[in-house]
């Protein structure tokens, strides 16, 4: 009988221990990060840079490209091209020197912070970018704290220092004292703004001059040794001597550079240079290679899993419909945990235990894709999802394995979606569905089955225009919105059962999720604290515990109000 990939019983240890080495080495090879940061601080820009050096594209684009110029490659959707943001996160692999890089560019707007979220789940590394003018802004540190959740080292990259900003040295130190965390400059800058002339490498001791890069292309890199004569003809003196005694500052108070405290989230290595005239990205991209973590093993509800585990497993991160809105396709982003994933296998589904036949894997570059005949961990490849998947599903062979979920928020914004065009309603409802199951946005239901029309439920306004446009673009179909007036929603555990034994719940609204479960909507905190108050002084306690990010309510003790009480109370 002819052996499978998935049946070793007939292989010789020999053939084994080769598989065994050659799996060690291809996850040696993997390098896995995601870029975070606040709005404009240029990480779109960084991302094109790096893929521009990684030899993946021949010409960088710019965010808001004019005439000739090229759109960039993170920002394939349409709405993202117009409006010069990034909405979406997307998957760039690309090899750079010996290894096998997987970019992560995620969306920097506060209002599609879930998906950023949900991205880093499947990232081993983070690259925090920083505006030097700027330095910390408020969606940087709520990214940061997630990182440091998950204990994901953080390298950090100061950019657009050919523009004015704060000193250097303040912006290390608002980074360790507001942040927690100990920091170790690998360059420094000389000068910034208008008088920006380079960075002195510690390690090395060089200078590398700055210049700014024909658009699009790499920039030639001019190295000197500091005490070389021609430096004085090319960087005035009191600008490169008041960067070494900076330097000499940092070497006797400073932290040294410590890999081991690196890779447990206490200590960023930070670089200094402008993403968008190529100065500083390669420097970057080196060192990155060189003290980054490769794949690292990920919890189970059995235990970590390790990534030369034999068995393949990974999991579904993210869905993204219409890709290629000519084929109106939906794919299923998959890290791989553990093992060598093979094109044509057959994997188990943990959530459902059905088997599926993984026939199209593909590599994702963007929004460009090529079918891929194996892939390893670290690696993230795209699945046809003919609505089997769901974010956070488990993929496995061998011994059953499952991961942990991934974080959803609770929503703050609630407003009904009308289809003011019946005839158009099975496309109507062909994208909410489609779109809720990517994450774009949460689904909410009236109890009343009449009532058709779906709530939007959103972090930020943003997500319902995209919505909107999406559904317009992708789908056909022109829709009204309609606000609803609550910005807090609690998800009820013991479910239905649970609100039958309280009764009417007064001054809020029920509704229910995609999958049927009770949700209750307040008009704000301040109403939420009031019923949980009057509730709790007539005998009903109720418990709010996070699991997931998400908010749910949880009934300990029930007792029905008549109506006369329940009134009463809201209206003092």
């Amino acid at each position: 009988m002819k052996s499978t990939p998935q049946d070793k019983t007939n292989l010789d240890p020999n053939s084994e221990e080769e598989l065994t080495i050659s799996l060690s080495k291809e996850v040696g090879k993997r390098r896995n990060f995601a870029i975070i940061s606040h709005p404009d601080a240029g990480k779109t820009t960084l991302t094109e840079k790096l893929l521009l050096y990684g030899g993946a594209i021949q010409q960088a684009g710019a965010v808001k490209a004019r005439g000739e110029q090229r759109k960039v490659t993170s920002d394939w959707m349409e709405l993202e091209k117009q409006r010069g943001i990034s909405i979406t996160s997307t998957v760039l692999q690309f090899a750079y020197k010996d290894k096998t890089i997987n970019l992560l560019d995620t969306p920097g707007h506060q209002d599609f912070s879930e998906d950023t979220y949900r991205t880093l789940a499947a990232a081993d590394n983070a690259v925090m970018l920083e505006d030097a003018a700027k330095g910390l802004e408020p969606q940087t540190r709520k990214l940061f704290e997630v990182c440091r959740m998950r204990q994901i080292p953080i390298f950090t990259f100061i950019n657009k220092m050919d523009r004015p900003g704060q000193e250097p040295l303040e912006l290390l130190d608002e980074i360790e004292s507001e942040l927690g965390l100990s920091t170790f400059a690998v360059n420094w800058p000389i000068g910034s703004g208008e008088l920006f002339r380079g960075v002195v490498e510690r390690a090395t001791k060089e200078v590398v001059l700055f210049s700014r890069a024909e658009r699009g292309k790499q920039s030639n890199e001019i190295r000197l040794k500091i005490n070389d004569p021609e430096l004085k003809n090319l960087v005035e003196e009191e600008l490169l001597t008041k960067a070494l005694e900076e330097i000499e500052i940092l070497d006797e108070a400073g932290c040294d550079l410590n890999q081991e405290l690196i890779l447990s989230g206490e200590l960023t290595p930070v670089f200094f240079g402008s993403a968008m005239t190529n100065f500083g990205v390669r420097p970057f991209l080196d060192n990155f290679l060189e003290l980054s973590q490769g794949p690292v093993a990920r919890n189970s509800f059995d235990g970590p899993i390790v990534p030369t585990r034999e068995s393949f497993s990974g999991f579904v991160f993210k869905l993204q419909a219409n890709m290629d809105p000519k084929h109106r396709d939906r794919v299923a982003f998959v890290r791989v945990c553990s093992g060598r994933f093979k094109k044509d296998m057959t994997v188990q589904h943990a959530r459902t235990g059905k088997q599926i036949r993984l026939s199209r894997p593909q590599k994702i570059f963007g929004q460009d894709r090529a079918v891929v005949d194996d892939a390893y961990p670290g690696d993230v490849i795209g699945l046809n999802n003919p609505g089997m998947f769901s974010i956070g599903d488990t993929l496995f062979i061998g011994p059953r394995v499952e991961f942990e979920g991934i974080p959803c928020f609770s929503p703050e914004i609630f407003s009904w979606l009308r289809n003011p065009n019946p005839s158009a309603f099975k496309n109507f409802r062909k994208g909410v569905n489609e779109l809720r199951e990517e994450g774009a946005v949460q689904i909410l239901y009236d109890k009343d089955q009449s009532k058709r029309d779906p709530i939007l439920a959103a972090v930020g306004q943003l997500q319902l225009e995209v919505v909107q446009h999406r559904l317009a673009s992708e789908y056909g179909v022109e829709t009204r919105l309609e606000p609803m007036g609550y910005q807090v929603a609690r998800w009820v555990k013991g479910g239905w059962p649970a609100l039958e034994e309280v009764g009417r719940i007064f001054n809020c609204k029920t509704v229910q999720d995609a999958w049927l479960r009770p949700v209750l909507l307040f008009k704000n905190e301040w109403n939420l604290k009031f019923i949980k108050h009057l509730y709790s002084r007539r005998g009903l306690f109720v418990f709010l515990s996070l699991k997931c990010a998400i908010w749910e309510m949880k009934v300990i003790k029930l007792f029905r109000q008549d109506q006369r009480e329940n009134r009463s109370g809201a209206n003092r």
